[in-house]
């Protein structure tokens, strides 16, 4: 795929610039959040389990309420579903830091506020990264993952040692109100923001068809349920470095928030010189050497992590953490993209969302209770050896080559002309397609069907069927349902140029003078019971 000669390029896309910036802010203020939330639950609760729950409190949103996200993004204004989180999530910090002044935050009361703001965070999400896919070109995709990455992560080599010097100054409150200021500029920059209307042929899909739907297109693609796995393993395993960190600076480094808020600089220095290195990594290695090498640094940082009681040492560790973090995890989100069509894209990076952060909330919390029972080291290690698993996972799940599918739409389906009234609800609809396959292609023809029956029930058929005549065996009918007329239309629409290859070889190894004849037919919901038609008597 051919790529931009710099990431850096993309900020002549006067849209993408703007965007980043106002990210570049918000992400500070909730970086800067994240260090009063963590430091506060220290002062509140001395169990670690407590402490490291404030992290599975942001990431356990995102596990429960991402497809839903995901659901709104491809079928709502994405502008609109991330002014809609951008706001509640202002609201939720202003009424945080307001609660943190009048001292009347107990440890389950700041979960609930840190649990709130993981639920705005879940809505934006998916319609912010998929808006990546409307506003650069496709080849350009990698680059502005990259520079989300570097610009988030950035701001954590900067946010989280200012977040420490400003708890150490002026305590929590400061920096709660820190983060409701900082929502401000990604507000006014999406109201700012005019993007071009989505064309919609096709009626909304209804909510719980939308759910269906992705749930169905991800179950039935190899390579999204592969990213999905070890993004969840990752998540699982890394986390553990974020979670414990906190007390690995207090027990350690004997350190108090300003060293916390330095090491995690360090984890965000290193995470900017991975998002910088993205580029040429794809370039030399395949995603799965990647991937492997990611887990295998970060099971060393944890390692160091558990060992080391010197600044420099622990820096080093958290630097390697860092840049492993978002090798990965920028190229787990592009390999979903670029393996997804525009029309399910949400859901899948929510369904990736889930998995991802669904490991994160588990880690965080199993880290938690093994530092509780076992300590700080004992957690860390066993963190480092989870770690080694996810790196071995990949000869059973190895990660696919992102971009080499066209998944543009393919667009040649055509509504026929009906000549029975329909309106766009009538249905159910049955659908059969006659082949005509000489007896020596049959193996071909089987095996070509498999990968149609996946691609059918992908796109939305039901009750797929394929048959073969007993009279007349070269004949075989493929038959599948669809719940309405639209519905029918809709599976067409959804073909991709992808798809293409399976459809022309199965008509070449069609023998009719015609191609396969496809009959279109809607169900008859009732019948007689009986027919009313006199019978003559008998002779």
């Amino acid at each position: 795929m051919p790529q931009t000669v710099s990431p850096l390029a993309l900020f002549s896309n006067k849209t993408f610039r703007m965007l980043w910036l106002a990210a570049l802010t918000s992400n500070f203020g909730g970086l800067v959040q994240s260090v009063g939330a963590a430091w506060m639950m220290t002062t509140l609760s001395d169990k670690p389990s407590m402490v490291a729950l404030v992290q599975s409190s942001v990431t356990l949103p995102i596990v429960i309420f991402s497809l839903l996200a995901g659901v709104l993004a491809d079928s709502y204004d994405r502008r609109r579903v991330m002014l809609t989180a951008q706001s509640f999530m202002f609201v939720v910090s202003i009424a945080l830091a307001g609660m943190a002044v009048a001292g009347l935050l107990s440890p389950w009361l700041l979960l609930g506020f840190t649990f709130m703001i993981g639920c705005g965070t879940a809505l934006h999400l998916p319609s912010w990264q998929a808006t990546m896919g409307d506003i650069v070109p496709k080849s350009d995709l990698p680059s502005a993952v990259a520079l989300n990455s570097m610009g988030f992560n950035l701001m954590r080599s900067v946010g989280p040692a200012a977040g420490g010097a400003i708890v150490a100054v002026a305590g929590a409150a400061a920096a709660f109100a820190v983060n409701a200021a900082s929502y401000v500029a990604i507000i006014t920059a999406l109201l700012r923001w005019h993007p071009a209307a989505r064309p919609r042929t096709l009626p909304r899909e209804p909510l719980g068809a939308a759910f269906a739907a992705g749930l169905r297109y991800v179950a039935m693609s190899p390579n999204l349920i592969r990213v999905i796995l070890r993004g969840a393993m990752f998540g699982m395993a890394s986390i553990a470095v974020l979670a414990l960190l906190p007390l690995v600076v207090r027990e350690h480094l004997d350190g108090r928030a300003f060293v916390y808020g330095i090491m995690l600089g360090c984890f965000g220095l290193g995470a900017v010189a991975g998002a910088l290195m993205n580029a040429r990594l794809r370039a030399r290695f395949e995603n799965e050497a990647i991937a492997r090498g990611a887990f295998l640094a970060l099971a060393l940082a944890s390692v160091t992590l558990a060992l080391s009681g010197a600044y420099l040492l622990t820096g080093a560790a958290l630097l390697l953490a860092g840049g492993a973090w978002v090798v990965a995890l920028s190229m787990f989100n592009v390999t979903i993209q670029l393996s997804t069509p525009r029309w399910v894209v949400g859901r899948a990076l929510a369904l990736y969302q889930t998995g991802t952060f669904g490991g994160m909330a588990a880690g965080s919390w199993i880290a938690g209770l093994l530092a509780e029972a076992h300590g700080v080291d004992a957690a860390m290690l066993v963190a480092a050896a989870a770690m080694c698993l996810g790196a071995a996972a990949g000869r059973l799940l190895p990660l696919p080559a992102f971009g080499v599918l066209d998944l543009d739409p393919l667009d040649r389906f055509r509504e026929p002309p009906l000549r029975l009234d329909l309106t766009r609800r009538s249905g159910p609809i049955m659908v059969t397609v006659d082949y005509i396959i000489a007896q020596a292609d049959v193996p071909a023809f089987l095996s070509v069907m498999a990968l149609r029956r996946r691609i059918r029930l992908r796109d939305g058929a039901r009750q797929w069927t394929l048959l073969r005549d007993l009279e007349n065996p070269d004949v075989w009918t493929e038959s599948y349902h669809v719940p309405t007329w639209v519905e029918y239309v809709r599976h067409n629409a959804r073909r991709t140029q992808a798809d293409l290859d399976g459809y022309e070889r199965l008509l070449a190894l069609h023998r009719g003078d015609a191609p396969p004849k496809v009959r279109r037919m809607i169900e008859r919901q009732t019948v007689p019971l009986h027919d009313d038609t006199p019978l003559k008597p008998p002779a």
